[in-house]
């Protein structure tokens, strides 16, 4: 009787654990979606940010518009951008989760970072189509 209740817990135990294993695989719902695995889609967004100081030059400038323009031509709505003056907002927690001291353009997804600062201000403004290649050769993989 002792090894039937055992067999029985165990078999419940690894039922559980396969189910909870399967739960965002969208394949098991009707419309795609499943409300209990929201948090963990959130997490695994592809997002943009663009740190910045409250004076900006041309360069600066251009960083952000031709980042947004690409995300915007590429991406539509998948991919969120943030623009954050760090001198404004000094509080903003991505500032010290992401260790910016200066102008930062970063891709996030997840725990993976990717900085592009130095392809954005090399490229921005003389070539913007060189930054936008960059920009969608980064994120494509992370969708």
């Amino acid at each position: 009787m002792k090894n039937v209740l055992t067999t029985l817990a165990l078999l419940l135990f690894l039922g559980v654990g396969s189910l909870s294993a399967q739960c965002c695989d969208k394949s098991k719902t009707t419309n795609g979606t499943d409300p209990s695995c929201a948090t963990k889609q959130k997490s695994t967004a592809v997002k943009a940010y663009y740190f910045h100081a409250t004076r900006r030059c041309a360069t600066c400038e251009a960083v952000e518009a031709v980042t947004k323009e690409a995300l915007k031509e590429y991406y539509g709505d998948k991919v969120v951008f943030e623009s954050i003056n760090r001198e404004e907002e000094k509080e903003n927690p991505n500032i010290k989760k992401y260790k910016i001291n200066g102008q930062t353009l970063i891709i996030v997804k997840g725990d993976e970072i990717v900085n592009l600062t130095n392809d954005a201000f090399l490229n921005a403004r003389t070539s913007p189509n060189k930054l936008k290649s960059k920009i969608k050769a980064t994120i494509d993989p992370m969708l």
